[in-house]
């Protein structure tokens, strides 16, 4: 089990071409904690825009009847890979981990396979 900031170290040095990376409570759109980001990454703007992201998902989903949890979202822009990942479990109801990837030096494969590995030892 780890906790916020260990997850978000570990996400940071962990997965070769991380920008910045959250964990965000998408109930109130609030980031429990950040890391990296910079001038062209506001990652509390992120965080809070992504919120209405992962809520339209879910509402989908809901609407189209399918019965499946989202595990995760990719958003692909020019140079980044934006990734939202919902925390599963009792301990990370509401949550998701968010993850910005520079395209030119990250394996979005590997970066997924991460990804999951920190959400599902995160505990809050």
């Amino acid at each position: 089990m780890a906790s916020v900031d260990t997850s978000l170290k570990e996400l940071m040095t962990g997965i070769e071409g991380t920008v910045g990376c959250a964990i965000v409570d998408y109930t109130s759109g609030m980031a429990l904690g950040t890391l990296g980001g910079g001038a062209d990454l506001d990652l509390l703007v992120a965080a809070a825009g992504n919120t209405d992201v992962v809520r339209a998902e879910m509402r989908t989903m809901a609407e189209v009847g399918l019965g499946s949890a989202v595990e995760d979202i990719l958003i692909t822009l020019d140079r980044q890979y934006h990734l939202i990942r919902l925390v599963a479990g009792k301990h990370g109801q509401g949550l998701f981990v968010y993850l910005v990837l520079d395209k030119e030096h990250s394996n979005l494969a590997m970066a997924r396979h991460q990804l999951r590995r920190v959400e599902q030892q995160l505990t809050v």
